[in-house]
C-alpha cells in the first residue's frame, strides 16, 4: 500500500527539514513548500496529498490565508496548523475555519507523529463514509428504479387482466362489443384535452374501461333480452353500478376507479342513479365518461335504430349540458376536432374485429 503523502509548508527551511526527516523516517512521503504561494502552486499542479502541515505565521501568504484557499478545493485533505504558544488564539480560530488541529512549537517527534496519525485516520474515515453514502445512494436509486419498474410491470399485468375481463363482458353482451374500448379511448381524449396529469388519466381510464363490469352479475335473461325490460328488470339492470363497485373496491389499485364505476350513471342535475349525486359530488372521471359514453352510444348501431353522425351526437351533448353533463366538461369536449373521434373509432373497431376473428378461429380449432 503506498505511503501517505504529506505537504510541509513553512518559511523556515530548518524547521521544514526537521519535520521532513521525522515524517520520512516514520514511512511517510513528504514534499516541502517555503510559502503559502508555493504550496498552492504545488497543489494546483495536480499533486495529491493526504495531509498538509502548515506554519501559521508566514510572509507573503500566512497559514490562515492558505487554509481559506484550500479547504473548499481540497476538502479531503486535512490541515494541521503549526504555531507558537503566543499564537494559540489564532490557531483556534483556524480550527473554527476548517483546520483539523494545531501543533505547538517546539514539539517532540511523538507529538508530531500522533497528530499526523489522527489527522490521516480522520481523513480515511471521512472518505470511507462518503464512499459508503455514495454507494448507498446508488443502491437506493437502483432499488427504487427496480421497484418502480416492478410496479409498472405489475400494473401492466393488472391492465392486461382487466382487458381480458372487458373482452369477456363483450362476449357476454354482444350488443356492446368494442364499447368498453371505444368509450375508454374517448374518455382519455377528453381527459387529455382537460390537461389532467398522467396518473389521474390512468385511473380514469380504468374506471371507464370497467364501467359495465357489474353486468357480469346481471342474469343473461335480462342482459340479452331482445324486447323492452319491465320495471322490475330495469331495477335489476341498474344494480350493475353497485355490483361493479363491490367487485372492484377491495382491490387497492382500483379503489378510485371503483368510484367511477359506481357513479357512471349519475347526472349533473342529480336525476341519475344509483345515488342521485349532483354536480361536483360526481367524481370527475364519471363526468368525463358520461360524455364519452353518450357519444359512443349515439354513433353506434342499436337494434332499435341505426348509428347517427357525430354532428347529432355533438348537438345532443351540448343540448343536455348543465342537466345530464358537466357544462365545463362539455366546453372541453367541444374543442376536440371531429376527426379525432372518427380515427379512434376506426382504430378500435379494427382491433375488435381482429379479436372476434381470432375467437371464431379458436372455436373451430
Amino acid at each position: 500500500m503506498p505511503a501517505d503523502r504529506i505537504l510541509i509548508v513553512d518559511d523556515e527551511e530548518a524547521i521544514r527539514e526537521i519535520v521532513h526527516s521525522m515524517l520520512t523516517m516514520a514511512g511517510y512521503r513528504c514534499h516541502q513548500a517555503g510559502s503559502g504561494v508555493e504550496a498552492l502552486a504545488i497543489l494546483e499542479s495536480g499533486e495529491q496529498f493526504e495531509l498538509m502541515l502548515s506554519d501559521l505565521m508566514m510572509g507573503e501568504m500566512d497559514g490562515i490565508a492558505l487554509l481559506e484557499r484550500t479547504k473548499e478545493k481540497y476538502p479531503d485533505m486535512p490541515v494541521v496548523m503549526v504555531t507558537a504558544v503566543h499564537d494559540i488564539s489564532v490557531a483556534l480560530a483556524a480550527i473554527r475555519n476548517g483546520a483539523y488541529d494545531y501543533l505547538l512549537k517546539p514539539f517532540e517527534r511523538e507529538q508530531l507523529l500522533a497528530i499526523t496519525r489522527r489527522a490521516l485516520e480522520n481523513r480515511r474515515l471521512k472518505v470511507e463514509n462518503r464512499s459508503y453514502q455514495t454507494n448507498l445512494e446508488a443502491l437506493v436509486t437502483a432499488r427504487t428504479e427496480q421497484l418502480r419498474q416492478t410496479m409498472q410491470d405489475l400494473e401492466r399485468s393488472y391492465d392486461i387482466t382487466l382487458e381480458a375481463l372487458g373482452d369477456a363482458l363483450d362476449l357476454k353482451d354482444a350488443e356492446t362489443e368494442g364499447h368498453s374500448k371505444r368509450v375508454t379511448a374517448f374518455t382519455i381524449t377528453i381527459a387529455r384535452a382537460k390537461n389532467l396529469p398522467g396518473e389521474k388519466i390512468r385511473i380514469i381510464a380504468r374506471g371507464a374501461f370497467l364501467h359495465d363490469i357489474g353486468k357480469m352479475a346481471i342474469p343473461d335473461s335480462i342482459l340479452r333480452k331482445p324486447g323492452a325490460l319491465t320495471q322490475e328488470e330495469i331495477a335489476i339492470m341498474q344494480e350493475h353500478c353497485y355490483r361493479g363497485y363491490q367487485m372492484l373496491r377491495k382491490i387497492p389499485f382500483l379503489t378510485e376507479a371503483a368510484e367511477i364505476v359506481y357513479s357512471h350513471q349519475e347526472r349533473w342535475d342529480g336525476t341519475g342513479y344509483p345515488r342521485g349525486l349532483k354536480g361536483n359530488e360526481i367524481p370527475l372521471g364519471a363526468r368525463l365518461f358520461s360524455i364519452a359514453d353518450t357519444l359512443d352510444a349515439i354513433m353506434s348501431d342499436r337494434p332499435y335504430r341505426a348509428a347517427q353522425p357525430f354532428s347529432a351526437a355533438r348537438d345532443e351533448i351540448v343540448r343536455w349540458s348543465g342537466r345530464q353533463f358537466d357544462p365545463e366538461v362539455v366546453e372541453v369536449f367541444k374543442t376536440i376536432p371531429e376527426s379525432i373521434w372518427h380515427d379512434l373509432r376506426k382504430e378500435i373497431d379494427q382491433q375488435t374485429s381482429h379479436f372476434a376473428y381470432s375467437q371464431k378461429m379458436a372455436a373451430k380449432a
